[in-house]
């Protein structure tokens, strides 16, 4: 079973596979989470090459919550500790990644095809918004301070790929990010590979490039270039 991502929660460290199962990790090894293969919809997930769904990314809210992003199948939420599991968005969002604002437990965020969508009510109800993007499929969402950033391009492919930022609360449109980066990326940035702590902002590209913010995404500096492509980064 090939694990695809993890996340601490109040319930152990959970890890997401191909296939769209959960597993947690205990004392005894890994167990899989059973009530995440029975949660309502599942046998609506699907992927457009007709492989089998995989879970994407996961998220921990303030309060414990745990938001489990399955592509394509949505986000799937537990707030009694992976007890249960109740969907939150139509899949056909076709949702990338969602996180979970790490101050406001009821402040939920997702990157997907869709646009940037947003629930301030833990995932119960959402809001897509896709004003000042050049294009609305996004791959990758990272909270610095008051801003949020996503990174949007055209399609899977990954072509004009761009970041943007806005004011969570207020900012009406997004803006490009384009002090200390070139015009557009060849690549996606990824799921994973948009990462935040205060101020400080990351992200990484397939042609191995890493990138670095001290302003929450007003201005950016290049930190390596000649990596391997990158998969993923994480700040703290």
């Amino acid at each position: 079973m090939t694990a695809t991502c993890l996340a601490p929660t109040a319930a152990g460290v959970l890890i997401g596979t191909a296939q769209a199962h959960l597993l947690r990790l205990t004392d005894a090894g890994l167990a899989r989470v059973e009530p995440f293969e029975t949660v309502e919809g599942r046998e609506a997930w699907y992927t457009p090459w007709d492989d089998p769904a995989d879970v994407r990314s996961i998220a921990t809210a303030r309060d414990g919550a745990v938001y489990v992003n399955v592509h394509v199948g949505g986000v799937a939420r537990s707030r009694d500790g992976a007890t249960s599991w109740a969907p939150t968005v139509d899949i056909e969002r076709d949702v990338h990644q969602v996180l979970a604002h790490p101050t406001r437990a009821e402040v939920v965020m997702v990157a997907a095809a869709d646009g940037f969508g947003l629930s301030r009510d833990g995932g119960d109800s959402w809001h897509f918004a896709t004003a000042g993007l050049h294009a609305h499929y996004l791959r990758a969402v990272a909270m610095a301070g008051d801003h949020v950033l996503v990174s949007a391009s055209t399609g899977f492919r990954g072509r004009r790929s761009a970041i943007y930022r806005k004011r969570l609360d207020g900012g009406r449109r997004f803006e490009r990010c384009s002090e200390g980066l070139p015009p557009w990326f060849d690549d996606n940035v990824d799921t994973g590979c948009l990462a935040a702590a205060d101020a400080l902002v990351v992200f990484g590209t397939a042609d191995g490039r890493l990138y670095r913010s001290l302003d929450a995404g007003a201005s950016w500096e290049l930190a390596l270039k000649g990596l391997p492509s990158v998969g993923c980064v994480a700040v703290g």
